[in-house]
């Protein structure tokens, strides 16, 4: 019998609070802190966690300049006529841009850096 498991996709920053908030204002979800006093967790109540870690000797990733890799990234699942309203909300919770253009398609996809610098992507959903 396999033994029970759940994941949790953990992020390392300095300031877990604010960025457990960013993604939680951005998930539709909420955020609050674990057992351990350097996590906070995220969750929307409907299988999204997340969690935060203090790092204290946190350094943000350095992509996408191109001698770095990306290594690892959030893909955010949206419909496809809510992609600018998803847009405007994620740079008004603190995501920065980094490349944006309009695809119009079914492969419109957008990238941002959260406020710690980790990369995500909105994406059209194939439903």
């Amino acid at each position: 019998m396999a033994v029970q498991k759940t994941t949790v996709l953990v992020l390392d920053c300095a300031q877990p609070e604010e960025l457990a908030e960013f993604y939680a204002g951005l998930l539709g979800g909420t955020a609050g802190l674990s057992n351990d006093p350097d996590y906070v967790e995220v969750s929307d109540g409907q299988g999204i966690r997340l969690a935060v870690h203090r790092d204290y000797g946190y350094a943000p990733p350095s992509w996408p300049k191109p001698e770095d890799s990306q290594q690892a990234h959030l893909r955010i699942l949206v419909a496809r006529g809510d992609m600018d309203e998803a847009e405007r909300e994620a740079i008004g919770l603190g995501a920065r841009p980094v490349d944006t253009k309009d695809n119009s398609g079914p492969r419109d996809t957008r990238t941002y850096s959260d406020p710690a610098g980790h990369s995500f992507t909105l994406a059209v959903s194939a439903d």
